[in-house]
């Protein structure tokens, strides 16, 4: 079962902030009233221990008290409208869950992801209310894929609307020219021979590797007009856009920029020596 946070999210604040409101503008200006004209029958009610404070305190609890939710919901909506605000439209953590972006990416690092870089969206319906930059070649992009509408998932973009993308024998080329990669290390482990290189894709370089030891998914594919080609870093354990299609640029969430923790599992001490901004 997926739990939609944003979703619940906003169900909280604007319900918080109902409350509020409504009780201000409805019930608080009663609760006053009566708490005044209890002032004015018990005259030493701000005096300590007194018999009007006892019974001035004992007055207002039963007539004029607060409701427990509307205590709630004032000490809640403001926090959770900040959290809102940041998790929406500025910045949003994520935890990486797969293998498919090794090495960039490892199993347990926590990113922060820019919400804003692609344009300014509303949260839960996605809907783009302001054009700010677009997507670029190499960048590490979060989005909700064509089969799993409600689960984010994060690759890097290869192929930009109109772009032919090839891949022949693990050499990954787009328009007709082959992406410049540099292979730095070969690794061993188990049946899997993987080759560790770093490869040139639009202005920026980025580590990637590919398994010797499987067959080449070979394919050639044009991206569609307001679409995006979607590839792991792990070339050979990676569900992306070869397996479930290219993504639509309403589906974008942000763009990950910085690795800001990584931690193994729950019974793990937490790590920050991965720290660092994401290349």
């Amino acid at each position: 079962m997926t739990i939609d946070f944003p979703l619940i999210l906003v169900i909280l604040v604007f319900g918080s902030g109902i409350i509020w409101l409504v009780d201000v503008m409805l019930f608080a200006p009663g609760r006053r009233q009566r708490a005044e004209a209890l002032q004015a029958q018990h005259p030493q009610w701000e005096t300590a221990e007194t018999a009007d404070a006892i019974a001035y305190e004992a007055a207002v609890n039963k007539d004029a008290r607060e409701p427990v939710l509307v205590e709630y919901a004032k000490s809640f909506f403001p926090v959770l409208f900040v959290v809102f605000v940041l998790r929406s439209f500025i910045a949003e953590p994520f935890q990486i869950p797969s293998s498919s972006m090794v090495p960039t990416l490892l199993v347990g690092d926590y990113i922060l992801v820019n919400k804003y870089t692609y344009g300014i969206r509303l949260p839960v319906i996605r809907t783009k209310v302001m054009d700010l930059n677009e997507p670029e070649r190499g960048d590490v992009m979060v989005f909700f894929p064509p089969h799993m509408n409600k689960t984010y998932y994060i690759k890097r973009v290869i192929g930009l609307p109109g772009d032919t993308v090839t891949y022949r024998n693990k050499q990954l080329s787009v328009n007709g020219k082959p992406v410049p990669v540099e292979w730095l290390a070969a690794v061993t482990e188990g049946r899997s021979r993987y080759q560790i290189g770093q490869e040139a894709l639009g202005e920026a370089t980025h580590l990637a590797q590919v398994d010797r030891a499987r067959p080449p998914r070979d394919f050639s594919v044009t991206v569609r007009e307001g679409h995006y080609f979607m590839m792991g870093d792990n070339r050979d354990n990676s569900s992306d856009s070869r397996v479930w299609g290219q993504v639509p640029e309403k589906d974008i969430v942000g763009k990950a920029f910085a690795i800001w923790m990584h931690w193994d599992s729950l019974f793990s001490i937490p790590s920050f020596s991965r720290a660092g901004a994401i290349e």
